[in-house]
């Protein structure tokens, strides 16, 4: 039995030098649609055509190809990083809110990449 309890939600994160012209793009290529923005955040996320997986495009001013990090959804965030941490997974820095959006938190598997998990925060958000 895991000790995570994920959701059937994951968000492939992908760091972009201008996110509406790579909304355009995805839009155009693949048929995929914004179903949320955040400007504050400098972040988009799109639907695929796989449900439960999102397409999330934040901005940096150096993207560098290779960096996809992939982000599984989770019910309780705090929960599973504390059986994770207990489990001696690294994490990178403190979990990270945004009210009515998000929880999330940067861990390293055993080969250093990069994962996320994530808490839906909003009102649909998964349980």
């Amino acid at each position: 039995m895991p000790s995570v309890k994920p959701t059937s939600d994951i968000t492939i994160a992908l760091s972009v030098r201008d996110r509406r012209q790579s909304v355009e793009w995805y839009a155009k290529h693949f048929g995929f649609e914004v179903s949320a923005t955040y400007d504050e955040m400098g972040w988009t996320e799109l639907n695929t055509a796989t449900p439960g997986v999102i397409l999330g495009l934040g901005d940096m001013e150096e993207p560098k190809p290779g960096n996809c990090v992939p982000v599984f959804g989770v019910q309780d965030l705090d929960a599973s990083r504390a059986v994770l941490e207990a489990a001696d997974v690294r994490f990178d820095g403190d979990t990270v809110a945004v009210p009515g959006m998000t929880k999330i938190a940067t861990l390293y598997d055993p080969d250093g990449n990069a994962l996320m998990i994530a808490e839906d925060l909003t009102d649909g958000g998964a349980s």
